[in-house]
């Protein structure tokens, strides 16, 4: 670091509706030197909206030890960088973290810029207990997986999950095995014309996923084996 160091940003985004993003965000953004993004075509669509030019660099999770080293030397040169996401908070089952440290370890300035994050907005929404939670972002497609769920049958807690919806089916079955058949909820098109939040047991959402073929990204959230956590 020296002197004329500049700032990282962490900028949160919006997640589906686009009216979410902050005042502070759009500032962010603007008065920025450039942007580092997970996908630069998905970002411009974002950024023109808000009327925002930047320069933009790619940065996601093939070409972050390329990227770390080209990044932090423009910050040490004195300018501003904003970190952004395809959607919501950056950090959050991304790489971005990678970065982020690499940047305290320079005793760069890092400022994180609340907004959109579809772990809270799901949890909130959901109906299922909030006072202690664990996000466990993807479960291992293989290797670890078994031993993961295991794991997870002691944590007092409700579980977060993100999945595809191509493994969606999958992932239930797995977890009604290890976990039982707990309260869940799948949540959906968070923010947009088609949000949806489907409630039940793990075997009522398996039933609904083998008659309903769902689309985007969802979050999987499983509740505590508890009477007052199941719903009517």
């Amino acid at each position: 670091m020296t002197d004329i160091s500049g700032i990282l940003y962490i900028v949160a985004t919006p997640i589906g509706n686009l009216q979410d993003i902050t005042y502070r965000a759009v500032e962010i953004l603007k008065n920025v030197s450039f942007i580092a993004t997970e996908d630069t075509r998905h970002s411009r669509k974002l950024l023109s909206h808000f009327n925002i030019n930047k320069s933009l660099i790619s940065y996601f999770e093939h070409n972050e030890l390329k990227r770390i080293p080209q990044i932090i030397k423009k910050i040490n040169k004195g300018v501003d960088c904003a970190l952004i996401t395809d959607a919501g908070t950056p950090g959050i089952s991304d790489p971005a973290y990678k970065l982020i440290r690499r940047a305290i370890d320079e005793n760069i300035k890092v400022e994180s810029i609340p907004g959109p994050n579809a772990v809270i907005t799901s949890l909130t929404a959901s109906g299922l207990p909030t006072d202690r939670f664990l996000f466990e972002g993807f479960l291992p497609n293989k290797k670890n997986r078994k031993s993961r769920l295991e794991r997870l049958k002691k944590e007092d807690a409700t579980l977060i999950f993100f999945e595809n919806p191509n493994r969606l089916r999958r992932t239930l079955k797995d977890i009604q095995i290890f976990l039982g058949d707990r309260p869940a909820v799948i949540a959906r098109e968070m923010t947009k014309i088609h949000e949806e939040y489907i409630r039940g047991t793990v075997s009522q959402l398996i039933s609904y996923t083998e008659k309903n073929k769902l689309k985007g990204e969802c979050v999987l959230l499983i509740g505590k084996d508890k009477n007052s956590v199941y719903f009517n």
